[in-house]
């Protein structure tokens, strides 16, 4: 059972239930309006598949003492097991900044942890809040490749405005940055000093920044060939 968690006396981050339900509706249109100010995608899911997570037992939910809602976040599993993703990680705009991205993160990996001991487990990000979250938590960064191959887990990518470059590249490159958590080798190098993110982010934005000038000007350039293509056909 993952406990739930009170923060500075105002948010309670638990593992969502039936008592949940009603809030589906909400959490998804919100999931939607941040991926559209973004400007990237995030897999659109359903209200009943959201509460199909509650039920299950696989959802982070945080809220006001009062019950409303303030984020979310899901846990799901691919190659039967072996890979495992806290996904859908949203938090309402007038919360962030405040510490409920990284507690409701922390419940879903502790939540993983218990359910999947043996799982990798992995995300995909254009944040570098996010990244510096997953670091703390000891996931390292890894290329897209070394991620599942389950293609459920990819089309959930299709939404995204960036999708072309992902399918474009054979799943080899895109914006985002792939990030995992290893138990095993967790256990190698519990010893070791953990990535240290805060000393690599600097790195890591300005690589991100060339990253998307490369692959979004090869993507206009392909784009103005097929124009071209078309119009002198």
């Amino acid at each position: 059972m993952v406990n739930s968690e009170i923060i500075n006396d105002q948010f309670i981050v638990q593992l969502a239930n039936e008592n949940h339900l009603h809030l589906a509706d909400i959490i998804c249109n919100q999931m939607e309006e941040s991926a559209k100010q973004r400007g990237t995608g995030i897999a659109k899911r359903s209200p009943v598949y959201i509460m199909d997570k509650m039920v299950e037992g696989k959802a982070i939910i945080a809220t006001t003492l009062l019950g409303e809602w303030i984020g979310f976040c899901y846990v799901e599993t691919w190659e039967h097991g072996k890979f495992v993703a806290n996904s859908g990680l949203i938090v309402h705009p007038d919360y962030r900044k405040s510490g409920i991205a990284k507690a409701i993160k922390a419940k879903a990996f502790e939540l993983s942890r218990k359910k999947y001991p043996e799982a990798k487990i992995i995300g995909i990000t254009t944040s570098l809040a996010v990244m510096k979250i997953n670091s703390d938590l000891g996931y390292e960064p890894v290329t897209l490749n070394e991620l599942t191959n389950d293609e459920a887990f990819w089309k959930g990518c299709s939404s995204c405005v960036n999708y072309d470059i992902l399918t474009r590249t054979n799943r080899k490159h895109c914006l985002c940055t792939g990030m995992m958590y290893d138990p095993e080798e967790a256990k190698k190098n519990e010893k070791k000093n953990p990535w240290d993110f805060l000393k690599e982010s600097k790195l890591y934005e300005r690589w991100m920044r060339i990253k998307q000038r490369i692959l979004l000007r090869k993507e206009t350039r392909e784009a103005r060939a097929r124009q071209r293509q078309v119009e002198t056909a």
